[in-house]
């Protein structure tokens, strides 16, 4: 059974799209950007920053689907200069047990929504 999922610790949708779908126990995450829901302001002071609000939206999405990031099984980036790829990789990896990682791709775009430079995705299972 298909459930939206949605929380206000997250930032709302910009577009025609939903924080999170639920599938039975499977959750697809939307991309993530560095909006910070409480002010609804773009994170961009610097990369380190950036991320790490980014991965702090997607662990409210997570939360909102009573899963954590042991949960996630798959992972994908997109960020907008592969010089900050390191990083990115640094403070992104911050969140996950290494031994417990999640498979991942990371590709570099030419834009991401809002002029951002990354934004990250998942799929997560209970």
């Amino acid at each position: 059974m298909k459930k939206i999922i949605e929380t206000s610790k997250a930032p709302a949708p910009i577009g025609p799209y939903s924080q999170a779908v639920l599938f039975d126990d499977t959750l697809y995450t939307s991309g993530q950007i560095s909006i910070n829901p409480e002010t609804g302001k773009l994170v961009l002071d610097n990369i380190t920053m950036e991320t790490e609000q980014v991965m702090n939206n997607l662990k409210a999405v997570l939360e909102a689907a009573q899963m954590n990031f042991d949960n996630v099984l798959k992972a994908t980036i997109y960020i907008k200069d592969m010089d900050d790829f390191q990083v990115i990789n640094s403070v992104y990896g911050s969140y996950f047990d290494e031994e417990n990682a999640p498979a991942r791709e990371t590709v570099q775009v030419v834009r991401l929504p809002k002029d951002v430079n990354v934004e990250i995705s998942f799929l997560a299972r209970k």
